[in-house]
């Protein structure tokens, strides 16, 4: 197996190849659960729960009436609110925010308290139609800015 290994690519490919698969792995592996904090009635939130499992990631759900004492506890700007907030390892995910986005933050590791998607855009994973948003990148005193555009 060894003379075939090295046959088929240069010693340096070979090394470069077996870290990006033992870097993605691990990335793999080390998905944390998203707590997700929703109202039990939104139906919208069930769906960007729905969106985050088809998607890789284990959620555990609490449901509450008041998500903005969660928001407020896990640093969230009010400003930026949505109708649920999540934690994802050491970060904060607020509204509904695209899995590629989470995932992402996840490999880049950004300074930041979190991402977010303020209000209910149409066209955002749980919401119906078609729109044009900004996901932001959130700092830990509020400033944000464009993550990525949709």
């Amino acid at each position: 197996m060894k003379t075939l290994l090295t046959s088929a690519l240069p010693p340096a490919r070979l090394v470069l190849a077996l870290g990006a698969t033992l870097a993605a792995t691990a990335a793999f592996a080390a998905t944390p659960v998203v707590e997700v904090y929703k109202n039990p009635a939104c139906g919208c939130c069930g769906k960007w729960v729905e969106h985050l499992k088809q998607n890789g990631f284990e959620v555990k759900l609490d449901e509450t009436s008041d998500v903005s004492a969660e928001r407020q506890r896990l640093g969230m700007p009010e400003q930026l609110a949505s109708c649920h907030t999540a934690k994802v390892g050491n970060y904060v995910v607020e509204g509904h925010v695209p899995v590629k986005e989470i995932q992402r933050m996840q490999l880049e590791h950004p300074k930041a308290l979190g991402l977010a998607v303020p209000s209910m855009p149409p066209g955002t994973p749980g919401m119906v139609g078609n729109g044009h948003y900004d996901v932001l990148l959130v700092q830990a005193g509020g400033a944000t800015r464009t993550y990525a555009h949709y």
